[in-house]
């Protein structure tokens, strides 16, 4: 691992470790919307489900709920922009 790290040329190990770093932060910022969507769609499922009478109006605050988390997922991609400068 050293040798091959003692052939690399100037400046490859941090664009590499800067590929690494992004991926990482990104990965991290998706898994909070991921897990917010999921709890958002199976509450509002489960609401149309005891009260199909009042579906249009969990299925808007639904999308709404959505969209708000998935804000979440958009600025943890401009932060691995961000990160690396």
């Amino acid at each position: 691992m050293l040798r091959f790290l003692a052939e690399t040329g100037a400046g490859e190990l941090e664009a590499g470790l800067t590929a690494v770093g992004r991926g990482i932060v990104y990965g991290g910022a998706a898994i909070g919307p991921g897990i917010g969507i999921g709890l958002v769609v199976g509450n509002a499922i489960e609401a149309m489900a005891r009260q199909p009478e009042s579906a249009g109006t969990v299925r808007t605050t639904m999308f709404l709920g959505i969209a708000f988390t998935e804000a979440l997922a958009l600025f943890g991609f401009v932060l691995s922009f961000i990160v690396t400068g």
